[in-house]
């Protein structure tokens, strides 16, 4: 055991601090703690916020090359789908007018290369993946890692013992580190800073999600457009319904779940990347070697000289070639960095490469065909395996942003940023493979209604060009945050970032939002309405957090309570669930005095989400007892990550009434400890130091009673547990206040409780028994 071990009263001891039975000896007790001092002890649950520093650990993801290989090829088919269908679009949404001079397609050819360079592999690939939250990525992460570092949730739940969890670690700034330090204080002290850095999470999100609707659409429509270059018979109705036939099939087998997704899809989109690149080099060598100049900027110069405002406009075609770059990012918590960066330098960006610079090269020869420049550039005894393997990779383009959508819909639920909904683990294996039967049904009425009514690749294409720039503008507006602030990088170095990927973003973006009229407002709608949901519920959210903080039941009213005749104490163990980590909740005043019967033991279960990805198993549970001691009544907070999974399937009353059992004996044992040393205040710390033999008194306590007063404890948590365990779940209206603007009245009143009545409600989301569950109803006045 380390020198310097800080072990927290209000957690579980570790084990060697304290018997994990009663049968445990006070003497093996008092050679443990011999010669250990004990120190004030700091509790989170009686703070409304602590900056006290704890102890930290790092969990690093160390992998073999082995494990690295083998997680690159199965990253091909899951990350890659969305960027690797690109060229089935791109040069045809890039000249919507024609080509109207030759040299354009080197100017258009040397803007694909740079872009693809510039954002997805020097930005992405080398940069943005040095951000992930252990391991995790997505806008959840950065804004996870922006929160951990400074204090600007607008929750205030955190509590000390959050940096105790190992996977909490994070490098504070020093004095010497002015800027961050400076950044780092203005963040917290604005109320509008915190507002916006939540409001720009959750817009983000929100043009993911849209994008999820559009990659399906545009995708299966681009492939299956294919077959009129083997068939004239064939009209545009005919490929947009079977388009249709294929998205609804799609969207009708996510219940079956994903679990052997990267195996079955790695070799598909291996498959497509080998015919890409193989085709791609051969009409590079039939067609025109020369378009090698296009490496040369100065052709993007002349493009721009010739075509001006058009050249400016085509810009969101040529943006499309960068669409699923943000799954680099997204995925990475499937994945480790090292396969991400593996199987894109090595396999996807070669072969797009290859692709882009033989379509170039073709059209050079064929300057008609620029509208069906994939399939017309493919040879003739290629075509038939060519579109079939097209058609997959649309299918598992589509599929990657479709479970992407589910896993950040989870992260949202979990920050209290999305309305609860039911979330089915697909794997026993993997445990970010979700799939959310209501967000499942929704993308698909979305992206059979896009197809029905844009009908082409080029519409949807000024519509996904917006979701794609945006997101990647605010991923980097979020890296330049952690640039400064936990990186501590140079001024200059985030300087230079700024000047050029972030002008070549906004250059981008400037010309994505030009086609607003033509369908650019889809991914606005889309964002829109989900930003509407989203900031509603968390509005709401964090207006009845205030609300419970302020009516909480205060510890001189509680052992009133506790200590009233009329009450009766009936066998059984009550959990009543909150979601206040600081103190007890009004509902349970309100039921005491309409209920005036208690059980023999009650726990105050707090389900509670960390801005971390991972909470480990065993660091989940905080408990507290709640004096009196003679009570029986424990608060117990129960901590989560953000990619974490609630299980059905996991014990839950099991598991707490263990960790509950663990708690009593460490916590007994541990008092005994203290009051050997002559402490007795009951508000301790302990802190353990190499040091000589102080206290001997240990040996003369009466073990066998101090034996007995644990298993009687111990006896009556077993047999509160056997009499029945019973679920005191809040059903809270909420409602406006008196004298509220019509504003307020509106979200409250009308929206928030729209949206509250047709989803579900907190006994289905946590598979709380229905036999055993009792609703207390209270009306919050917010």
């Amino acid at each position: 055991m380390n020198s310097n071990t800080r072990v927290s009263g209000i957690t579980e001891m570790t084990s060697e601090v304290a018997p994990k039975s009663p049968e445990r000896s006070m003497d093996q007790v008092y050679e443990e703690l011999n010669g250990k001092r004990i120190l004030r002890r700091f509790d989170s649950l009686d703070l409304e916020s602590s900056t006290i520093p704890g102890r930290h650990g790092h969990a690093s993801k160390a992998a073999g090359l082995s494990v690295i290989l083998h997680l690159a090829f199965q990253s091909i088919g899951i990350v890659y789908g969305d960027i690797g269908t690109s060229p089935l679009y791109v040069y045809a949404s890039t000249f919507t007018n024609g080509i109207k001079h030759n040299d354009d397609i080197l100017g258009v050819l040397s803007l694909i290369f740079y872009t693809l360079t510039l954002i997805p592999l020097v930005k992405y690939v080398f940069i943005v993946l040095k951000a992930t939250d252990n391991g995790e990525g997505g806008t959840f992460a950065l804004y996870s890692l922006i929160c951990r570092y400074a204090k600007v949730g607008l929750i205030p739940n955190q509590q000390a013992e959050d940096r105790e969890v190992s996977n909490f670690q994070l490098e504070l700034p020093s004095s010497s580190q002015r800027i961050a330090s400076m950044v780092k204080a203005k963040l917290e002290k604005s109320h509008f800073a915190k507002f916006f850095l939540l409001f720009a999470t959750m817009l983000g999100t929100s043009m993911v999600i849209g994008d999820g609707v559009l990659t399906p659409c545009i995708s299966v429509l681009s492939a299956v457009g294919g077959i009129r270059e083997a068939t004239s018979s064939i009209t545009e109705d005919m490929i947009v319904w079977i388009s249709v036939a294929i998205l609804i099939f799609l969207f009708m087998v996510q219940r079956f779940g994903t679990d052997k997704v990267g195996y079955s899809f790695a070799p598909i989109i291996c498959v497509w990347f080998a015919f890409n690149g193989g085709i791609g080099l051969f009409n590079f060598i039939k067609f025109d070697p020369t378009v090698i100049k296009a490496l040369n900027p100065q052709y993007i110069v002349q493009y721009f000289q010739r075509n001006k405002k058009e050249a400016w406009v085509s810009l969101g075609g040529i943006v499309l070639a960068i669409t699923g770059t943000e799954a680099l990012f997204a995925d990475v918590g499937h994945f480790a960095v090292k396969s991400i960066q593996l199987s894109m330098c090595c396999v996807t960006y070669p072969a797009l490469i290859l692709a882009y610079t033989g379509q170039a090269a073709f059209l050079r020869k064929h300057n008609d065909l620029v509208k069906q420049t994939f399939f017309k550039s493919i040879p003739d005894p290629m075509y038939w395996p060519m579109f079939v393997v097209a058609i997959l990779s649309s299918i598992v383009a589509s599929q990657a942003m479709i479970s992407g959508t589910f896993s950040i819909v989870q992260q949202s639920l979990s920050l209290g940023c999305f309305p609860r909904v039911k979330i089915v683990h697909t794997s026993a294996k993997y445990a970010g493979q979700v799939y959310i039967p209501e967000v499942n049904y929704l993308l698909m009425l979305a992206c059979v209604a896009v197809t029905l009514a844009f009908r082409s690749t080029e519409k949807i294409g000024h519509a996904y060009g917006i979701a794609v720039v945006f997101v990647m503008t605010l991923t980097s507006a979020f890296l330049v945050l952690i640039m400064i602030m936990i990186w501590k990088t140079h001024i200059l170095l985030v300087i230079s970032y700024v000047l050029v990927i972030g002008s070549v973003e906004l250059l981008y973006l400037s010309s994505v939002f030009y086609k607003f009229d033509q369908g650019g407002y889809l991914p606005l709608a889309f964002a829109a309405v989900l930003m509407s949901v989203m900031y509603i519920w968390n509005d709401v959210h964090r207006r009845k957090y205030f609300y419970e903080l302020d009516h909480k039941v205060s510890l001189g009213r509680l052992k009133e309570i506790a200590a009233d005749t009329n009450l009766c104490r009936m066998p059984g163990l009550a959990m009543f669930y909150s979601e206040l980590v600081q103190g007890i909740p009004p509902i349970f005043k309100h039921y005491v005095e309409n209920v005036p019967a208690l059980h023999s033991v009650l726990v105050f279960v707090t389900i509670k989400s960390l801005p971390i990805s991972k909470v480990p198993v065993e660091e989940r549970f905080l408990f507290r007892r709640v004096e009196p001691k003679d009570q029986n009544v424990f608060r117990c907070v129960m901590r989560y990550g953000y990619t974490d999974t609630r299980s059905e399937h996991e014990s839950f009353e099991k598991m707490l009434v263990e960790r509950l059992k663990e708690f009593i004996i460490n916590d007994f044992w541990f008092s005994q400890s203290k009051l050997s040393n002559g402490e007795n205040d009951g508000e301790l710390d302990v802190e353990f130091v190499n040091g000589e033999d102080e206290n001997k008194d240990v040996n003369h306590v009466d073990e066998e009673k101090l034996q007995e007063e644990l298993e009687r404890e111990i006896e009556a948590l077993d047999q509160a547990s056997r009499a029945g365990i019973v679920h005191l779940i809040g059903e809270n209206e909420v409602v406006a206040g008196k004298g509220a603007g019509i504003a307020k009245r509106f979200l409250i009143n009308y929206a928030f409780n729209f949206l509250k009545k047709n989803l579900r409600q907190t006994e289905n989301v946590f598979e709380i028994p229905h036999k055993r569950m009792l609703k207390v109803g209270m009306t919050y006045e917010l």
